[in-house]
């Protein structure tokens, strides 16, 4: 996703203009990919980074991806530890 957002750089002048599209779309699409608070929340937030002129470079779908894959696996680890 983030990648599709990068694109739009790809056309000079079209660029920011398309972000008008493609960030309430990038909102939309954070919020069903994560959901809840986290999802909501992020949603916002990579709304108001797609919106705003020159903050497309920042990797919001990657970062929160890393998030969330760190934060399950910890939480993993940390419930097998008990067991044993």
């Amino acid at each position: 996703m983030d990648l599709i957002g990068y694109a739009s750089y790809a056309i000079p002048v079209l660029g920011e203009l398309s972000d008008i599209v493609w960030a309430p779309l990038s909102g939309f699409i954070f919020y069903k990919t994560f959901g809840g608070r986290k999802g909501a929340f992020g949603g916002i937030l990579n709304f108001a980074e797609e919106i705003l002129p020159f903050t497309d470079f920042i990797p919001t779908f990657t970062i929160m991806w890393v998030w969330q894959y760190f934060t399950s696996h910890n939480k993993f680890s940390k419930v097998t530890q008990q067991f044993r």
